[in-house]
């Protein structure tokens, strides 16, 4: 049967009941007693929406991970230069995939392009977390209803729009789930 409605999992209660339908043998089971867990004394509705998300979060880094790690294991790198204009040392992403295995590349980079690595994923972090941008997507805080796993639309030409043109989003850069309903 087409499912129609997106499940609600906002409770323990709910997630009980999905719980017994999805697989009747196991049912619920939660050794940790996460659904109890009370996050900043938010209640059990923030706690579960924060821990979904983080559940969606981390597996979407877990597979990007795997990927970068098949790729960098095999050789596979872009075809210019990281850095070698004005006067400094010329370093190519051949330099970098000449250095071993990710964890060696990883310690082959320069402080700074490490920094902006790290910038750039702290920058990603807290604009998935602001209130105002999920607000004007049309979304609530996963911790206040919203939907875990949201991430808000990069490319924008509202009032929160970057100054730089942004030309994808991260989630369907292309548009090919656009036209897709939630369910």
């Amino acid at each position: 049967a087409v499912r129609t409605t997106a499940p609600v999992m906002e409770s323990k209660a709910e997630l009980e009941s999905l719980a017994g339908k999805l697989n009747p043998v196991i049912g619920y089971w939660d050794p940790l007693n996460l659904a109890d867990y009370d996050q900043w004394s938010q209640g059990q509705e923030a706690a579960i929406g924060f821990l979904r998300h983080a559940e969606i979060k981390h597996g979407r880094v877990a597979m990007a991970a795997f990927v970068g790690y098949c790729v960098q294991s095999n050789g596979i790198h872009f075809p210019w230069n990281i850095q070698g204009w004005q006067g400094t040392p010329v370093v190519s992403f051949a330099d970098i995939a000449a250095a071993g295995g990710p964890a060696d590349q990883w310690d082959a980079l320069s402080t700074p392009a490490k920094l902006q690595i790290l910038g750039v994923i702290g920058f990603l972090e807290m604009w998935s977390e602001t209130s105002v941008v999920l607000k004007a997507d049309g979304q609530e805080h996963y911790v206040r209803g919203g939907k875990p796993g949201y991430f808000p639309k990069l490319s924008r030409s509202d009032e929160m729009a970057f100054p730089h043109p942004v030309p994808l989003n991260l989630w369907d850069p292309f548009g090919f789930t656009s036209k897709m309903t939630p369910e």
